[in-house]
């Protein structure tokens, strides 16, 4: 906003979406995280650090990617993975093509929790966010998100586009 300009503000329409877009990003990861916890003992964020792994080749991911994933900060994942390595479920180690960098591995008994905890988190997903919607509903949150998030990140490192 320029010098002078007015303000762009929000029309009734867009206040009320906004109102409700506010309480889906608050309350949504609050209650993935409440399933999470309840039937697996993890953090919603663990499962997500878990499960970028599980999909990834050898089940390993460079922190600085997996932070990309994660939709976390490289301080906040070092922090949950040291918590996951004492748990057994990930080690680090020094990239050995570049020591700058750490990979992250998903150890076995990390892929077990991760299998073990998928089938209740796809359920609470699909409970909470796909089976309100009809199936064009869905590929319009789809579309949506993948909208927001380029304005987000015009740079194009949205992990979401991949």
């Amino acid at each position: 906003m320029g010098t002078g300009d007015e303000p762009r503000w929000l029309t009734d329409e867009q206040q009320q979406s906004w109102r409700e877009m506010i309480g889906l990003l608050i309350r949504l990861p609050a209650a993935l995280d409440t399933q999470m916890q309840r039937d697996a003992g993890i953090s919603h964020f663990e499962y997500q650090v878990m499960a970028g792994l599980s999909m990834s080749p050898e089940r390993t991911l460079r922190m600085s990617v997996l932070a990309a994933f994660a939709e976390g900060s490289l301080s906040r994942l070092s922090q949950v993975v040291a918590k996951l390595e004492k748990r057994g479920w990930i080690r680090r180690i020094p990239d050995p093509a570049d020591g700058r960098y750490t990979l992250a591995i998903l150890t076995d008994d990390g892929w077990d929790k991760v299998v073990a905890a998928a089938p209740g988190h796809a359920a609470e997903v699909q409970r909470l966010v796909f089976d309100p919607l009809t199936k064009g509903q869905q590929r319009q949150v789809g579309e949506i998100g993948r909208r927001i998030l380029r304005t987000i990140d015009q740079d194009g490192a949205c992990p979401a586009d991949g």
